[in-house]
């Protein structure tokens, strides 16, 4: 009976007539460089530009690329003031405007839905929307001690810049050592651990078999930074070539910035691509786009294992769709860390371990690896492929800070019954509880969450600790003593009371 639903529900879309402002991704595509010498590898720049020209021929329409109105850039690691003129000035789009981002996991989703949503009122007829990063060169680079090729043009103007600034941490978190992904991820793990009540084994075992499912992804994916099949226990078992970075997450559970890749996606409007002969196997249409935001903060949220904003952004998406979640065919929920996979599933309503469906269109980022920012825009071209394999529906999840910025976007095979939607969750958000800081706090607090992080070599360093205090603030500290840290390491001790000094030094 679903199936037939869905089938007159098809018919029914595929009857109505198609309104030529309809936005629809007609190109995609991505490119990865693996060169070994980075004197001669190409530059971002460079990577961007085949991207584009790949996007166009992806559609049927090589010249397709020269007659877009805008080129779209998501922000990097780079210095150009405006990528997206050189950019367009190489492919022979002289006339289109160029927008920058920031730096965000999610600046590629919210940039097509703002995209798509000027092609729906008329404001645009075609765009395209590219990133690229070259850090797997820059490391090699400096590793070699030799200098790369440059082509950073100093003398553009800067480009119009699109979404505000990401604000992660505070002065205070960020004195306290919360100073990157990599070491606040791994506390929100701890505390999904305490929540569920598992046991430090039981918990690795659930964690590893999840990843091992976004790996097995990867291993078929040719764009993919890491290819190698690893089970559950390869993954988070410490080994000489997986050793322990910040507990309990080893390098096989990090995000993977080390790549050289950028992606492109060609949108325009339904009736340009009716007029260029653009396929119509070739079309996937942006249905929903919805942004929310948590507190950049962490300290001022209510649980470092929940979401506000990915619970209204997501379920908005959902909603609005007008598909069940459990109807959707195909999923990508942004995967820097299992801590990001298991929270966007907590909120949605959706068991990720039990869900039989692909998690990822591409492996993730510690596995597929990700150009930074542009991550979600290798993922959108892949999950456009799966799409035009397996025709459908697809739901799209972006985080960017830390776990503070999210962006959901519903893709189909079909067109929309009413129109694109673009929809601000930000009022969904605005009125949750939050908690109130007191950074001068010293005494006796409760651990709220936790990571060991380690020595290159593998060995426990130092942890960060975040606490409850007894007037319900969070509050942040760390320690080097071996003692503790052998202890955090062998025990959930969420829950378990800690002693936090004026200058942040916690003692069990």
């Amino acid at each position: 009976m679903l199936q037939e639903a869905r089938s007159q529900d098809t018919r029914s879309r595929e009857a109505r007539p198609l309104d030529p402002r309809t936005p629809v991704i007609v190109g995609v595509a991505q490119v990865t460089d693996r060169a070994g010498d980075p004197t001669v590898a190409r530059t971002a720049v460079e990577l961007m530009v085949d991207a584009c020209r790949s996007a166009a021929v992806d559609a049927g329409h090589p010249g397709a690329a020269a007659g877009v109105d805008v080129v779209a850039v998501v922000g990097g690691l780079w210095s150009h003031p405006d990528p997206g003129r050189q950019v367009a000035a190489t492919l022979g789009a002289d006339d289109a405007a160029t927008l920058v981002t920031g730096l965000s996991g999610t600046s590629p989703q919210r940039l097509l839905d703002h995209l798509s949503a000027r092609i729906a009122t008329g404001d645009l007829d075609a765009a395209l929307m590219v990133g690229g990063e070259v850090f797997r060169t820059r490391r090699r680079a400096r590793r070699l001690g030799v200098e790369v090729r440059r082509d950073v043009d100093p003398t553009l103007p800067p480009a119009e810049h699109f979404g505000g600034p990401l604000v992660m941490a505070t002065p205070h978190e960020e004195s306290r050592g919360l100073v990157e992904p990599g070491g606040f991820y791994p506390i929100v793990e701890t505390a999904i651990r305490h929540a569920r009540g598992e046991t430090v084994e039981d918990h690795r075992r659930r964690v590893g078999e999840l990843w091992s499912r976004f790996n097995a992804v990867a291993v078929d994916n040719p764009h993919a930074a890491v290819r190698t099949p690893m089970d559950g226990n390869a993954i988070t078992v410490p080994s000489a070539d997986n050793r322990m970075v910040a507990a309990p997450y080893t390098k096989a559970m990090m995000a993977n910035n080390s790549v050289d890749q950028a992606g492109a996606t060609l949108l325009m409007s339904a009736g340009r691509a009716t007029a260029l002969g653009v396929p119509r196997d070739r079309w996937v249409f942006p249905w929903v786009g919805t942004t929310a935001d948590d507190p950049p903060s962490p300290s001022v949220r209510m649980h470092l294992h929940r979401s506000p904003g990915v619970r209204a952004a997501g379920r908005r998406a959902v909603e609005a769709s007008g598909v069940g979640l459990d109807d959707v065919d195909h999923l990508d929920l942004y995967a820097c860390f299992p801590s990001s996979v298991q929270v966007c599933g907590t909120e949605l309503g959706l068991d990720v371990d039990a869900e039989t469906r692909p998690l990822t269109a591409n492996g993730g980022l510690t596995f597929a690896g990700g150009p930074h920012s542009n991550s979600v825009g290798q993922s959108l071209a892949a999950l456009v492929g799966r799409l035009r394999e397996q025709p459908g529906t697809a739901l799209l999840y972006a985080n960017g800070g830390y776990l503070g910025k999210h962006a959901f976007g519903v893709y189909s095979t079909e067109p929309p019954a009413d129109g694109y939607r673009s929809i601000d969750c930000g009022a969904d958000v605005a009125s949750e509880p939050v908690r109130t800081p007191d950074p001068d706090f010293a005494g006796t607090a409760t651990v709220d969450g936790y990571t060991v992080r380690h020595d290159r070599d593998g060995r426990p360093a130092d942890a960060l600790v975040a606490a409850l205090s007894p007037g319900g603030a969070r509050v942040w500290g760390g320690t080097d003593d071996r003692a503790t840290l052998d202890a955090l390491l062998a025990d959930d001790l969420v829950g378990r009371p800690c002693e936090l000094d004026p200058d942040g030094l916690v003692a069990l």
